[in-house]
């Protein structure tokens, strides 16, 4: 994607040389019209909010940030929504949780350049690895992996450390990587 936007995606976007994009794979399920979508998404949410932490921060909470990013992606989009988007009303949003994560938390493996979002904030970026180490630690009850095990999991983190649950996401979703190889080679 990067080699299509040189030297600079913001401008790729605001300039819409997206529509001379075609639909070749750019990798596994994410197509060029894939990437037409979030940049007609990214443009309307640049020209409305400025920046997408703008959006984000003028919500209540990161649900209602991930609702409305969701629902402005699509209303650029003729009404359309994007599998690549998850919803927050049926799904833990792992990969919108993870950007989060990276965009607020500062240091050792996230960006932090978001700064009117605190890390206080956010939720633990739930995939089946974190899930499965924090059902073994007892950090976590609830079978299915969604919205309600996200909140409870982050919740449970909170007890820890209040101002930035989610820096236990690196260690869970490392236990869990690190036991799932073991099991496969075994």
């Amino acid at each position: 994607m990067f080699t299509l936007m040189k030297p600079s995606p913001f401008d790729f976007v605001m300039s819409g040389d997206y529509k001379k994009l075609k639909n070749n794979n750019l990798h596994r399920t994410f197509f060029e019209n894939d990437l037409k979508y979030f940049c007609r998404g990214f443009k309307h949410c640049y020209k409305k909010y400025e920046t997408i932490e703008n959006l984000f921060s003028g919500t209540r909470d990161i649900w209602e940030g991930i609702e409305l990013f969701r629902n402005e992606m699509a209303k650029a989009n003729k009404g359309s929504y994007s599998i690549h988007i998850a919803n927050p009303e049926s799904s833990a949003c792992k990969r919108l949780n993870l950007a989060l994560r990276w965009l607020v938390r500062e240091k050792p493996v996230d960006l932090g350049i978001w700064k009117s979002i605190k890390p206080d904030a956010l939720y633990i970026p739930l995939d089946v690895h974190v899930a499965r180490t924090a059902r073994k630690l007892g950090l976590l009850q609830r079978k299915s992996n969604d919205k309600k095990a996200v909140i409870a999991l982050t919740e449970k983190l909170r007890e820890f450390d209040k101002t930035d649950p989610v820096k236990y996401d690196f260690a869970l979703f490392g236990m869990g990587a690190a036991s799932m190889q073991a099991c496969m080679h075994a």
